[in-house]
């Protein structure tokens, strides 16, 4: 998934966890990695890397959110897993 992420790509996400979750949409304004992100060798055995997101509508002043990628290949946002989907 990494690959297709991309700045300015379009996204759309609901958090799994929660069942009125309504899905929202996003645009990339980085992709980081564990290293770029400050942290030890130990993170790798957590999160893949970090993509970092403001939602659409943008609001005043955009809220970033951070999406983690971890390593069992699911995405969280604020500690809860998030299903994504990538528009073209």
């Amino acid at each position: 998934m990494q690959s297709e992420i991309k700045v300015g790509q379009r996204f759309k996400f609901n958090t799994l966890s929660d069942d009125s979750s309504e899905e929202r949409t996003a645009v990339v304004t980085r992709v980081l990695s564990d290293k770029e992100e400050a942290l030890g060798p130990e993170a790798e055995f957590y999160f893949a890397y970090w993509v970092e997101a403001h939602e659409l509508p943008e609001t005043e002043p955009p809220a970033t959110l951070v999406f983690q990628r971890g390593i069992d290949h699911n995405v969280y946002l604020d500690g809860r897993q998030v299903s994504i989907t990538v528009l073209k």
